[in-house]
């Protein structure tokens, strides 16, 4: 399954979320080896301290497109403005107030897309499908669409016609941006997240997306810091594929996923975390794998329908590319001296 960007036909490889203040992220850029992508999140509401606000006219998408274009790298943007009032608040979906500067800003970047005129990639609300889909597995909870955003007047008022009106603004305003759905694991069973992914028409869009933890594991094993306080662990991968977790169960779920769909994935937010046989770490060394171990099976990602993976912190405090020893820029360097071809 591929996705061609710039005329490129390997694994993507990308980083995004990079420590610096928002408006000067750059820590991708300072590998010494050129990445496929470079994200950044969009957050918050227009008019409400949300990313439209950060630079006139949602200038911030200009400001991350030419950066990343400069640097020869696809500009990718992770659309969360769904958790602006908090990730599993679906009593904003009948809320004028709340969507419709969510439609504003969901129109305004696609704009700002097509302005910048080249290809880019968005990322469409994390976390948030998989929330809803436990509440409206058949996507039809009500949600106003129709009269705040023209351009889908033809759509439902539900999570379908959400969905639909989405990738109604992507195509109509920047016909040259992949869109992708974002798919949690944790939302359903393999096929209650098919059937809705479906009736949603996410197969409709260029790629899926998922995430296979985000934070360090190690972050969360050490349950010091208050990032990281979940008690559902382990959480730290087997490299062997001996005991659970481990990266064969995880290619199987997500083979099932990019199957049912027809549709490649892309793996998102993927923490930079060193190996160790020690569990936990301290602030800024947290302890994971999957550096490690993707880089050295990247034909096993693929193999299980696999795109590309962007990496980058889910919260303060985790392992980053100035802690881990060298450990992401060594492996990005020797990756794109041989990539992987999908």
């Amino acid at each position: 399954m591929a996705m061609a960007l710039r005329g490129k036909s390997n694994f993507l490889i990308g980083m995004g979320n990079d420590l610096a203040s928002d408006h000067d992220m750059d820590g991708a850029y300072t590998l010494g080896t050129t990445l496929d992508l470079h994200y950044a999140y969009l957050t918050g509401l227009e008019g409400m301290g949300g990313w439209p606000d950060w630079n006139a006219n949602g200038g911030f998408v200009d400001i991350m497109c030419s950066t990343a274009d400069a640097h020869g790298v696809t500009p990718m943007f992770t659309l969360y403005s769904m958790a602006a009032q908090g990730e599993d608040n679906s009593s904003v979906l009948t809320e004028d107030s709340y969507m419709g500067p969510y439609w504003d800003g969901a129109k305004l970047l696609f704009q700002r897309l097509g302005a910048f005129g080249k290809p880019s990639v968005t990322h469409l609300e994390p976390d948030w499908w998989g929330f809803i889909m436990q509440s409206s597995p058949d996507g039809k909870a009500a949600v106003h669409v129709t009269t705040l955003a023209p351009d889908c007047s033809d759509s439902s008022n539900d999570v379908i016609g959400m969905a639909g009106c989405l990738r109604t603004l992507a195509r109509k305003y920047a016909p040259e941006t992949k869109i992708g759905f974002h798919v949690s694991q944790w939302g359903g069973t393999v096929s209650a997240i098919l059937s809705f992914f479906k009736a949603i028409g996410a197969d409709q869009g260029d790629f899926l997306a998922t995430d296979m933890l985000d934070r360090d594991a190690g972050c969360y094993e050490a349950h010091t810091d208050p990032n990281c306080q979940r008690t559902d662990g382990p959480w730290y991968f087997d490299e062997t594929n001996t005991t659970s977790p481990n990266y064969t169960e995880h290619l199987a779920w997500v083979t099932q996923i990019t199957q049912g769909i027809g549709l490649p994935m892309m793996w998102w937010q993927v923490p930079f975390g060193v190996p160790s046989t020690t569990p936990g770490g301290t602030s800024g060394h947290y302890r994971d794998n999957r550096v490690h171990y993707m880089f050295l099976h990247v034909p096993d990602f693929v193999a299980a329908g696999g795109v590309g993976s962007v990496w980058g912190t889910g919260a303060a405090n985790q392992t980053y590319i100035t802690t881990d020893g060298s450990e992401f820029m060594n492996a990005v360097s020797a990756y794109f001296a041989n990539p992987t071809a999908l």
